[in-house]
């Protein structure tokens, strides 16, 4: 028989050993992580805002990812063995992809362990072209790869005809080889291989589901679906027999500098679950934070000069606490957005003429950014390859000459002018507050607007449809090159493409050929300055200001390293 006194000790080592310090939730490895708006979709053929994207890139994994502590941007194999074997002239791409990838469990499997064959990245490709699929992501292949075009035709909405109709440039050469044929040369192939778009999808899948995956999850990656209450909160746990995986071994300089390296080597994820709380006011995200219920923060405009002092570094306060700050330029960027179809500000330059000299982005950036957002001066964002840091934009904030244009487009102090519809982007206070400002902006020339609020699926809807008339729109690049800012002007991306402007230039339609072949050099970016120009010269966007972020976070949190391209960060991020 142990005695008392022993027993007491023995007690005492065992809570020892097994407690550490948990997070507010009382387990450490559970992250909570907010979202400022609704999810739209968990479907990857549909994934195109960042939010979603947050979550898709979690559990489904794409055939190249970029590293995550290397920059300039690298990418590496995730699926594929290896990086592409490219032949005929860059129009053929044979890609070796690893065995043994297993799919998340799931009832259209049949109790089956399903694996990764080369099949599935056809049969997803082919559903970007499936048009009751209407994918936002069916710009990156339209035109470019051989038959895909003729497969959209013929197939039509017939899901019998999808399912045995194939693709003359899409082959399976076996089941761990995948065959890509372009009609030309696309530079950017590489970059579309690492996008939630060409997840694999087994065609089980989408006859078990009838291709309606917007609230399934069947990925291959390191967390699973495992509960989502719309407008509230949306689970991912840890998939139990995901591959091993390790944290990188190598980072640059910023990696080594912040200590991102210490888990080099490890076994990842290192969590067990990620919950998602969809909190869209500002001050409750702030207050959440504050109260440790989620674990990062990008500083709300309100909340800024609590966090950050007039040097830029994290208050003394919040550090005291243990709050980190990182702060980071972004390949995110914003500007106000015309439907050029519609009748009336479509067909009246003098009148978005107007509008462009009536809006003091300055003002806009210091009450919705904290001056944390830098002033446009491009259609492109700096760190691409070609950006002009010495470029203008060809209007700036006058109202007098806001006013000139309002008279020479017919409407003189707004006399006879019908009230135009601001499209609001989400249902946050902020965004009502930036709607405000535009009206209020308008207001002083004699422009009206009636400001029409939107939950941001519903936002996001009506961009596909085409259906917004003015509103502001933004970008955050898939990847740093020129041409995936300019495909969001050429006709053939019209929406339900990325083009929800409706914008339509032969001229540029022909240049945006010749430029996706290119390289980067002086060519290339000579013909960007060209497709700039004839932009500002049709305005249909009214540049605002390119992104930066400061993020908070608990010192709990490590590994964290923010990027406005990699999304599958959840797998290296450790709570301690």
């Amino acid at each position: 028989m142990i005695k008392t006194k022993n027993l007491f000790l023995i007690l005492i080592l065992i809570l020892v050993s097994t407690c550490k310090k948990p997070n507010a939730d009382g387990n450490n490895k559970l992250l909570n992580v907010p979202l400022s708006g609704e999810i739209s979709t968990l479907d990857p053929a549909n994934s195109y805002d960042t939010i979603s994207a947050s979550i898709v890139y979690q559990c489904y994994e794409q055939l190249y990812e970029y590293h995550y502590l290397k920059r300039p941007y690298t990418l590496q194999p995730l699926l594929a063995e290896g990086l592409p074997k490219i032949e005929n002239g860059g129009k053929r791409y044979i890609i070796k992809i690893k065995k043994g990838i297993t799919y998340h469990d799931d009832p259209a499997f049949k109790g089956k362990t399903r694996f990764v064959k080369a099949q599935d990245f056809i049969t997803q490709i082919k559903r970007l072209a499936f048009l009751p699929t209407r994918s936002n992501g069916w710009w990156l292949f339209d035109g470019k790869i051989k038959g895909l075009n003729d497969f959209r035709k013929t197939v039509g909405s017939d899901f019998n005809k999808f399912k045995t109709t194939n693709v003359e440039g899409l082959k399976a050469l076996d089941d761990q080889t995948l065959s890509i044929e372009l009609v030309e040369a696309y530079p950017q192939m590489i970059y579309t291989l690492a996008m939630s778009f060409t997840s694999p999808i087994p065609l089980e899948v989408v006859e078990g589901y009838e291709n309606r995956l917007n609230d399934k999850i069947v990925g291959t990656g390191p967390f699973m679906l495992s509960d989502w209450v719309p407008s509230s909160k949306l689970t991912i746990k840890r998939y139990p027999k995901y591959r091993e995986a390790f944290y990188p071994r190598q980072g640059d300089r910023m990696a080594n500098s912040r200590n991102l390296l210490a888990d080099a080597g490890e076994k990842i994820p290192f969590l067990d679950t990620v919950q998602y709380h969809i909190i869209k006011e500002a001050q409750t995200r702030w207050l959440n934070f504050r109260s440790k219920k989620i674990d990062l923060l990008i500083v709300p405009k309100d909340n800024f000069r609590t966090a950050i002092d007039p040097s830029g570094k994290i208050t003394k306060d919040l550090s005291e606490e243990g709050i980190k700050l990182q702060t980071f330029p972004t390949l995110t960027y914003w500007w106000l957005s015309f439907n050029m179809k519609d009748p009336l500000l479509g067909k009246n330059k003098k009148l978005r003429l107007a509008i462009a000299h009536a809006i003091d982005i300055d003002r806009y950036i210091q009450l919705f950014t904290n001056n944390t957002g830098q002033r446009a001066n491009s259609i492109y964002p700096p760190g691409i390859p070609g950006y002009d840091a010495a470029a203008e934009l060809p209007y700036e904030y006058n109202l007098e000459k806001a006013k000139k244009y309002l008279a020479e487009a017919g409407y003189p102090e707004g006399k006879g002018l019908p009230i135009l519809t601001y499209d609001v982007r989400g249902s946050s206070a902020t965004n009502r507050q930036q709607a405000d400002f535009v009206k209020s902006s308008l207001i002083k020339i004699g422009i009206q607007i009636t400001e029409a609020l939107n939950t941001f699926p519903a936002f996001l809807e009506k961009a596909r449809k085409g259906t917004l008339q003015f509103w502001q729109d933004g970008w955050a690049m898939d990847y740093p090159d020129a041409e995936n800012s300019l495909q969001l002007l050429v006709t053939k991306n019209h929406s339900p493409g990325p083009n929800s402007t409706f914008y339509s230039n032969k001229e540029f339609d022909k240049l945006f050929d010749k430029l996706k072949l290119l390289q980067d050099g002086e060519e290339k970016h000579a013909l960007m300055r060209k497709m700039e120009k004839i932009i500002h010269d049709d305005l249909p966007w009214v540049m605002q200001y390119y992104s930066r972020n400061y993020i908070l976070f608990h010192e709990r949190l490590n590994n964290y390293r923010h990027s406005d391209l990699i999304y599958n960060n959840m797998k290296y991020l450790r709570i301690k």
